[in-house]
Formats: structure tokens, sequence, C-alpha cells
């Protein structure tokens, strides 16, 4: 008697759902037709979105209806789960799951049956592997599968060397939105700033933005000696100008693009050659390669 009220009370209130789903759906569409032309567009979404809320919630309410009324049956399954050819079947592990009985993942362990072997005194049970260990085996083998047929019979994914190809694409694709100046793979060919003007205004760049890392008078700090012979990126002007331009992100040096002009830039780096060979005190030790006045390097450390 109790179940049947409780499945009536279920049955009244799916219907008072699917009801109010229908209105909902009728007003929207009501309000579709009387709405003004610049605003259908937008009614249209309104009543989509109620409608496939609507849907959900009715959704989600039927399925815990069922599992409710599942879990009120229990005993009567547990009966049915009694039997032997149901609990051997698929769907009877299934329901052995639903009632707390985790054989159907575990499997049945035989410690009376013996493998049949014996290698130097050491015996084994004769037991299967766990039911959850192939369950994962076949995943893996759809997977692998669907993973060929994917990447190597239709080719509807690209591999990696295609993935890179595509990447490098549109990475030529944005430096020629961005301009030529901003590819910084194209070679630029400046000569270094020798004027007594551009070097003192490199080195109020230089001053501002770089002895925090660098040290006042290029001795290296975080950063490195930029007194030295020995250059980590380059050490001819273009080189030097690339990486004031770019920055080295991995090695924490901050790239300058946007901040300082091309003339400040070009300025910096000039100034940055011109102090070579100054020997600051407690400069920092060496590091990268030695380079000529050609920018080639001669020397590694």
């Amino acid at each position: 008697m109790l179940m049947r009220r409780w499945y009536l009370g279920a049955l009244l209130v799916l219907s008072s759902l699917l009801t109010g789903s229908a209105a909902v759906a009728q007003e929207a569409a009501a309000a579709t037709e009387a709405a003004k032309p610049a605003a259908e567009s937008g009614t249209n979404l309104t009543a989509m979105l109620w409608l496939m809320g609507g849907l959900t919630a009715l959704i989600i309410f039927v399925l815990l209806m069922l599992f409710a009324l599942l879990w009120q049956m229990r005993p009567l399954l547990r009966k049915v789960y009694e039997i032997e050819t149901i609990r051997e079947s698929w769907y009877g592990r299934a329901l052995g799951l639903f009632l707390g009985d985790t054989v159907g993942l575990t499997g049945k362990y035989k410690e009376d049956v013996m493998a049949g072997h014996d290698y130097d005194g050491i015996t084994e049970y004769d037991n299967d592997l766990p039911p959850w260990w192939k369950y994962g085996f076949y995943v893996t083998i759809v997977f692998g599968i669907a993973y060929f047929v994917h990447y190597h019979v239709s080719e509807t994914g690209q591999l990696s060397d295609a993935e890179y190809q595509h990447e490098m694409a549109e990475a030529a694709m944005l430096a020629a939105k961005l301009g030529a100046n901003d590819d910084p793979n194209k070679p630029t060919d400046y000569k270094a700033l020798t004027a007594a003007a551009d070097i003192e205004a490199g080195k109020a760049v230089f001053a501002q933005n770089c002895a925090a890392c660098h040290g006042q008078a290029g001795e290296g700090k975080v950063g490195p000696n930029l007194t030295d012979e020995y250059w980590l990126h380059g050490g001819e002007v273009n080189k030097v100008y690339k990486t004031v331009k770019y920055g080295v992100t991995t090695k924490g040096m901050v790239a300058w693009k946007g901040k300082l002009s091309s003339k400040q830039m070009l300025q910096v780096s000039s100034y940055i050659l011109s102090i070579q060979g100054t020997n600051p005190a407690n400069a920092k030790a060496p590091q990268g390669e030695k380079e000529a006045a050609s920018g080639k390097p001669v020397a590694k450390l």
C-alpha cells in the first residue's frame, strides 16, 4: 500500500513537470511570435534555454525517482540476485554492485583449487585475473584501436610532426599580421651607434631598466656580466638588440618590445657593447661563449 502511494505521488509530480515544461514552451513560442523582429533572436535563445533547462530538470528527476524506486525494491532485488543464472550474467553483476556485492569487480577467489604446478616449492591458487583488471585492459584495446583509426587510418588527427608544422604556419601568419619587424626570426642589419649622445641615452636606459639585474656598471648580478668577452645569446649588436627586444623568458630576461622604442633598444645595445673590457669591481664570472669582434664564437667555457 505504501509503495503504491509513493509510486502514484511520483507520477503526479512527473505529470506536473511535463505540464510545466509544455506551458513554458508555449509561453516561449507565444513570446517569440509577439516579439519585434529585432528581438526575435534573443527571444528564441531565451525560449531554448528555458526548454533545455526544463528537460534537464525532468531527466534528473526521472533518474532520481528511478533510483529511489530501485532502492525501495532492494529486498525483492536481493531475492532476484540469489538466482544462479541471473547472478552469473553481466546484468546480474551490475545488480550485485547496486546491492553492495563487489564480486563483479573483484572476482571470486578460489582458496582450495591449486594451479597444478610447482616451482621450487612455490605454488599458487588457480585464480583468474580480477574483472576490474580485465575491463581496464579491454578499455585500453578499444582506445588503441580508436587512436590508430583516428591518427593513422582516417587521418582526422594530426601527428606530432604535422601539429608542429601547423603551429609554425600559424606563428608565421601571426608574425605577418604583427608586421615584419616583429618576427624574431628575421635578421636585422643594424650598426652599433657610436655618437656620444646615443651612448649617454643608452646608459640612462640601462641604469633605469637593466641595472637591477646586471649591475650599475654591467658587472652582473642575477643576470650575467656584460663587460667580459663571453656571451650567452651572442655579442654582435644585432644579437644583443634581439635579446633586449624579445627577452629570454626561460631565464627571467624581460622582453622590452613595446616598453622601449626601437631606437632606445639600439641605444642600450650600443651602450652595452661600449662597456666591454671595463673590468668593474666584483664582476661576475664569465658565462657562455667567447666571441671575436665579428660576432663569431672563438672559445667556449
